[in-house]
């Protein structure tokens, strides 16, 4: 487990050659290699790429992965189709376990990564960011570009070793899944009232979104979302019984909500009453009781 978590036999310190955006217009007309690994990223527009003796089409969001000695040229775009704007990365210097020097896993399908969600938001992200500190000569400028490279790496690298892991059944040894799951109940026990997002969470903890959900509903029953909504209405709940003296609004902006109207209805359904009745002093009515006809309450 430990040998396959630590995807890398060496210290991890690649060196950074390139980073630029480029509007792609024409054809080279020879296969071409490198001795370095270069990415292109798909800013906008649609790219056609020879592989291998194979076309691929790459459109925005996706990442071709050019490993070293990988035969490649560019085609040119279909008449009348947007140029293809891309940002190019170039790295050497580093090895991933199980792959030759300068390596990264590529998808089984092909050498394009497609992206999307909260990975497509940080490689943009990232690029943009790449882009402006080349734009200027300011000190440590070589190490700046080479942070963000070296987490673009790790964020592909991440992406299909976790993909591959979760559609094989792979999971952390259970005292680990345990341990994450009780550090996302604890910070929903403290930070209820704040903002919260599973993407922040899974940021925070370096791991994937999908896979917090996975193994949170696995080892509580519920997804976590559902587990935070419970404990903002608990904590609602026993504001509202110990006599909270604002308004209804004020008590969901405290556990949390921005919509008093939206939280009332969450708390209705989960109580069977109304937050007002629960501070007006009512009794949530008896669910097991049968209802009784209209018709007899009017009598």
């Amino acid at each position: 487990m430990c040998e396959r978590k630590n995807m890398f036999p060496e210290e991890f310190n690649p060196t950074f050659l390139f980073a630029w955006k480029g509007r792609k217009t024409g054809e080279r007309e020879e296969y071409h290699v490198y001795d370095y690994l270069k990415l292109v990223f798909v800013i906008s527009g649609r790219g056609l790429y020879r592989i291998e003796g194979k076309i691929y089409e790459l459109t925005e969001g996706d990442v071709l992965i050019l490993n070293p000695g990988v035969r490649h040229h560019a085609m040119p775009a279909e008449e009348g189709a947007s140029p293809c704007v891309e940002f190019y990365i170039g790295a050497n210097d580093f090895h991933v376990r199980d792959l030759p020097p300068n390596c990264l896993p590529v998808p089984a399908e092909g050498y394009v990564l497609h992206t999307e969600g909260d990975l497509r938001q940080r490689l943009e992200r990232i690029c943009a960011a790449m882009e402006a500190e080349n734009a200027v000569y300011r000190r440590g400028r070589y190490y700046m570009m080479k942070s963000y490279l070296i987490q673009i790496l790790l964020l592909l690298i991440r992406e299909q070793y976790e993909s591959e892991e979760l559609r094989q059944g792979f999971a952390f040894e259970s005292v680990n899944r345990k341990y994450v799951v009780e550090k996302i109940m604890d910070y929903f026990e403290e930070h209820y009232g704040e903002k919260i997002s599973l993407d922040q969470i899974a940021e925070n903890m370096y791991l994937s979104p999908y896979y917090i959900s996975k193994i949170f509903k696995s080892e509580t029953g519920e997804a976590p979302i559902r587990h935070l909504i419970d404990i903002r209405l608990s904590r609602a709940k026993e504001l509202l019984e110990n006599g909270w003296g604002g308004s209804i609004k004020e008590v969901a902006a405290t556990v949390g909500y921005d919509d008093a109207y939206h939280f009332s209805k969450l708390f209705k359904k989960k109580y069977g009453i109304s937050p007002l009745g629960v501070k007006q002093g009512k009794e949530a009515p008896d669910r097991d009781a049968p209802e009784q006809r209209e018709e007899e309450d009017g009598q």
